[in-house]
């Protein structure tokens, strides 16, 4: 397995235990047009455990790297919410923002991922 092939699990597989461990942080990012938060937090948990898992499998590893990259994007506007959110909270905003752009080598890498390369 590449470096960034076990980095994408180990982020993805981390993450996913956290949403069950601790959802509410990432109940309070879910964009309220969504309705029920927890639903959204478990629902990304289990892609994230399910994109790890593809990952982890040489014979699924480049669905699991599309997959990634797709659930990355798809996750990129709760990021932009919680700009929004935290506006008038300069310390937060300012967190908020930082995470923005890590979204784009987790995207790359996983395409790189599911390219084979």
């Amino acid at each position: 397995m590449k470096i960034q092939t076990a980095i994408m699990a180990g982020l993805l597989g981390t993450a996913g235990i956290i949403h069950f461990a601790r959802p509410k942080p990432f109940d309070s990012i879910v964009p309220p047009q969504l309705g029920n938060p927890r639903f959204w937090t478990y629902a990304s948990g289990v892609a994230e455990l399910g994109c790890a898992g593809l990952l982890a499998v040489p014979s699924t590893r480049r669905l699991g790297g599309a997959a990634s990259a797709a659930l990355m994007v798809g996750v990129f506007p709760a990021n932009i919410y919680t700009v929004v959110k935290h506006r008038d909270e300069p310390k937060a905003r300012a967190i908020a923002l930082a995470r923005l752009p890590l979204q784009i080598p987790l995207v790359w890498m996983s395409k790189g991922i599911a390219a084979g390369s």
